[in-house]
């Protein structure tokens, strides 16, 4: 459809077709290049994500393409600092999607309305709890859930199970730290949770097949 955003979670099965002709942009980033750390600006990216279709006005749609293509060109010309401003960029985009889309086309059913909330906070409590609470059945107890029900949410969400969020979660922390800070593995590791940090280099491997310092090094 014309004047279209289409906002697809990471690990979403989707399929996108598109006919002959078909213009526009693609954004793709990761946790690690853009991730806010404030309240509100994770509120935005979550309000953003929970709409994965949203037809605009035309003169709405051009305010956002206008964000995109500032983006496009800091980019292409890869300036001082082109970094940092795209990823400023991104959290005007999401302001601005914020403001223009409160009424998208589509219904949202009551049904789907639960499982997003449910999912956002299970969400919220792997960042608030990820370095003490690294199984399933403590979150389902915080959120009064069976693991039948909460692996349905993500499911259904993402398509992966509440396990596999849990393990995404503590990597992409590991990796936060190990390319972010100079600490010693050994303190990473207790940041985490572990009391064991050989266990923490297997668990790490396992996911990334390397070591945290082998992962470190590969980025300098």
């Amino acid at each position: 459809m014309d004047n279209s955003v289409f906002f697809i979670r990471p690990g979403q099965v989707h399929q996108l077709g598109l006919k002959a002709c078909c213009t526009g942009y693609l954004v793709e980033f990761n946790a690690e290049f853009y991730h806010p750390k404030d309240k509100l600006s994770i509120q935005r990216l979550r309000k953003a994500s929970n709409k994965n279709y949203c037809e605009l006005e035309i003169s709405r749609f051009n305010k956002l393409q206008n964000i995109l293509s500032s983006m496009l060109d800091e980019y292409t010309c890869k300036d001082e600092g082109y970094r940092d401003v795209i990823k400023s960029s991104l959290d005007i985009f999401f302001i601005e999607f914020g403001r223009q889309s409160s009424n998208p086309r589509g219904i949202q059913t009551a049904a789907n309305s639960y499982t997003h909330e449910r999912f956002e906070e299970y969400l919220e409590l792997l960042e608030n709890h990820i370095a003490t609470h690294k199984q399933v059945a403590q979150y389902t107890d915080l959120m009064n859930l069976s693991s039948y029900q909460l692996n349905e949410i993500v499911k259904s969400s993402i398509g992966k199970t509440a396990s596999d969020m849990i393990n995404e979660h503590i990597i992409l922390e590991a990796k936060r730290y190990l390319l972010a800070t100079p600490n010693q593995v050994k303190d990473i590791a207790d940041q985490l949770g572990f009391e064991d940090t050989s266990y923490f280099i297997r668990f790490f491997k396992k996911h990334i097949d390397h070591s945290p310092e082998a992962f470190r090094q590969s980025f300098k």
